[in-house]
């Protein structure tokens, strides 16, 4: 029996019609893989399966995953980073893996593309509550001010920035903030890789506003939620608004806080990739 294969037309045009059509024939399909996004098992013969392509500048990985978490597609990787996965797809079943972050501990960041002083923008990983529902969520908070492109001002541009680019403020952290046309997140090989802005000029690239220095380790919990959901929260607030939070609890108190203080902006963004 053909495998249930997802094949979109970006993974055919990468890996060439004759090497698509043996993957639908089946002489190139796993029957049993680790879902790429959740992590869970899955089965190409029994449930509609996705078949996704890593590329680097020199590696391609071509991964499965279950069709309910993501659809078919090419997601671009460093290449440093496609060949420490790589690598640990090549490793010994025997070899321990490494255990995942907490949820709610902060990973260093690459310089924001909002403003050209020298600051780092901190990201924590967490799940919020949202009318009802368990929602992956991003806290984005700048080590310092963030001044506007062209500024040489002690003010703090940050919000405003986000804000043109269609954040919008948050009064409520228990509702669901709208969506930000042309963001997105990357989660590849189930870490999160980066948060993404709209490309500068009309059909370019989209642009990477956060990157992360190594790829950061999220929970089972985020994952499963950031794939059932297909989206993820991201909030941002000044420099000193919400702090190194250990817990989710604690986390979601300062989220309120800086609400109730009117310094926190939110948006909903697609999950690219897994």
């Amino acid at each position: 029996m053909s495998p249930m294969l997802d094949v979109s037309d970006a993974v055919r045009a990468e890996i060439g019609e004759a090497e698509a059509e043996r993957l639908l024939a089946g002489e190139n399909a796993p029957g049993d893989y680790d879902c790429t996004s959740c992590r869970a098992r899955g089965n190409t013969g029994q449930e509609r399966t996705s078949t996704v392509l890593f590329v680097g500048e020199e590696t391609a990985v071509l991964a499965f995953a279950h069709a309910a978490c993501i659809p078919s597609q090419v997601v671009t990787v460093a290449e440093d980073q496609l060949q420490g996965a790589v690598r640990t797809l090549s490793a010994p079943e025997s070899a321990p893996a490494e255990p995942p972050a907490a949820a709610a501990v902060p990973s260093p960041a690459a310089e924001p593309g909002t403003g050209q002083r020298q600051a780092v923008l901190g990201i924590t990983c967490g799940q919020v509550l949202i009318d009802g529902t368990a929602r992956s969520a991003l806290v984005v908070e700048p080590t310092g001010p963030i001044a506007r492109p062209g500024s040489d001002g002690p003010g703090d541009d940050f919000l405003p920035l986000l804000i043109e680019q269609g954040f919008m403020p948050v009064t409520d952290v228990g509702l669901l903030p709208a969506p930000v046309a042309g963001w997105s997140v990357l989660v590849a090989m189930g870490q999160l890789h980066a948060v993404f802005q709209p490309p500068a000029t009309p059909g370019g690239q989209p642009v990477a506003w956060w990157q992360a220095h190594q790829p950061l380790a999220v929970t089972e919990g985020w994952r499963t939620a950031a794939a059932k959901n297909h989206t993820v929260v991201v909030y941002a607030a000044p420099a000193g608004s919400i702090g190194q939070q250990p817990r989710e609890d604690l986390l979601r108190e300062a989220l309120e806080k800086a609400a109730a203080g009117g310094v926190l902006v939110a948006g909903t963004m697609p999950l690219t990739g897994t």
